[in-house]
């Protein structure tokens, strides 16, 4: 009995080490209390408001001030304000397999150094045609020089009626966006695309042009097409798969969404940069909503961007609904362009566009275009930047000039006819209608 009295006691004893720290617990709260009543501490507010009173709501009937979009949204109506200088145009060059040829040759026609260029070889391409198409922009003495073409070193697999378009060219406008700041208007071609304008003609026009203009032919989406595409569900397997194969359409369908207007148009677009930058940054959230609206959606490119800007009050009186190409398609129900050539010169010419798609591989009217329409008779559309001599069949572009002085031809007079009908008023009670 006594054994266990003892060991009983030691364990008491022992468990009395907490009383220390709680009597310093106890005088610790007992200081903070006195402090507290009697003023030991002045606030370093003492006199003013403090901080919760002046960022109160409930004190401000306005509180636009406490958030960033409303800033985000002013600095789109100084954007054009702040630029004085020539403008820069930021071009967007896709391809796939067997492309890579075609993509420089596009790339040589619209080529200049104000400009800022990015190709994409979509990853159906094998590695060597990549690596080839790398290759040549390295060795171009005036891209090593200038240091404006970037060949995008991540292939994406891309499936033209599915989101992983709208994806690769969100990418291609991120890059952009981070390698360059200077750039006015962004433009997506294919290596089937090719200029009918030189790019002085085209930089010349733009010049005297408010930069808030996107031009995005779009409509508001009815008829057919709600059912073919806005009320079926697809998978594209380019989002999990490396090789690419067919949408993948599912038997639900899905009714028309309420919070936002649907719109359709073409694919090929020239859209601002503020315009871009907020399909990026997104400071509401439409245009992810958008964007994850359209990930199952049939032939998405021609209704992201689209949607985006008509249901935006900030852009949507900035849109021009012409994609700025000359297209020849089937009938019905054109759903296919069709390949131009010779017999289409003269239409194309006439059309004042400055693009015209598609073009198959070195057809003949290629040449006709670079001798006729561009003067091209060497690498590049040669412009007021080109101070060389073209002596003995010399290439002029190979000595550079000033690039902010534009030499425009019979192309800028065209293109400004097709801005006159654009721009007049009749055409623009269209815009997102």
């Amino acid at each position: 009995m006594r054994k266990n009295i003892n060991s009983h006691s030691g364990r008491v004893f022992g468990d009395r080490k907490w009383i220390l720290p709680f009597f310093a617990t106890v005088t610790v709260s007992v200081m903070l209390s006195l402090t507290a009543i009697f003023g030991l501490y002045t606030s370093p507010y003492a006199g003013e408001q403090l901080p919760f009173d002046i960022i109160s709501l409930a004190r401000s009937e306005d509180s636009s001030g406490y958030f960033i979009e409303p800033d985000l949204k002013r600095s789109l109506e100084t954007y054009e304000a702040s630029k004085t200088e020539a403008p820069r145009l930021a071009y967007l060059i896709s391809g796939t397999k067997g492309d890579s040829h075609r993509m420089m040759r596009t790339l040589q026609a619209v080529y200049h150094p104000r400009n800022q260029y990015i190709l994409h070889l979509d990853l159906e391409a094998p590695p060597r045609e990549r690596l080839d198409l790398t290759a040549s922009v390295k060795s171009d003495p005036t891209f090593r020089e200038v240091e404006n073409v970037r060949v995008m070193s991540q292939s994406n697999l891309v499936t033209y009626k599915g989101p992983t378009m709208i994806a690769c060219t969100l990418q291609a406008i991120a890059i952009l966006l981070r390698e360059s700041s200077e750039w006015d208007w962004f433009i997506n071609l294919s290596a089937s695309d090719y200029p009918l304008v030189t790019q002085d003609d085209l930089l010349h026009v733009f010049s005297n042009l408010s930069r808030n203009f996107n031009f995005i032919e779009h409509m508001q989406i009815t008829g057919w097409k709600l059912n073919q595409r806005a009320k079926p569900i697809i998978i594209d397997p380019g989002l999990y798969l490396s090789k690419k194969s067919d949408l993948a359409l599912t038997t639900q369908r899905r009714s028309l969404p309420t919070s936002f207007t649907l719109f359709t148009g073409s694919a090929w677009v020239m859209l601002t940069r503020p315009f871009v930058e907020y399909c990026i940054w997104g400071w509401d959230n439409l245009p992810r909503t958008i964007l994850m609206y359209y990930t199952n959606f049939v032939s998405s490119p021609e209704g992201y961007f689209h949607t985006v800007i008509c249901n935006t009050p900030e852009f949507r009186n900035t849109a021009i609904s012409h994609d700025l190409h000359y297209i020849a398609w089937d009938t019905p129900p054109k759903q296919h362009p069709l390949s131009l050539s010779m017999k289409d010169f003269d239409k194309m010419v006439k059309s004042n566009a400055p693009f015209a798609r598609k073009f198959a591989k070195d057809d003949p009217v290629l040449d006709k275009i670079d001798k006729e329409l561009l003067g091209r008779a060497n690498r590049f559309a040669p412009g007021a930047w080109c101070i060389g001599s073209s002596d003995g069949g010399a290439d002029p572009c190979s000595l550079r000039g000033n690039d902010t002085v534009f030499r425009p031809g019979p192309g800028a007079q065209r293109f400004q006819e097709l801005l006159h009908t654009l721009l007049s008023e009749d055409f623009r009670k269209k815009q997102c209608s």
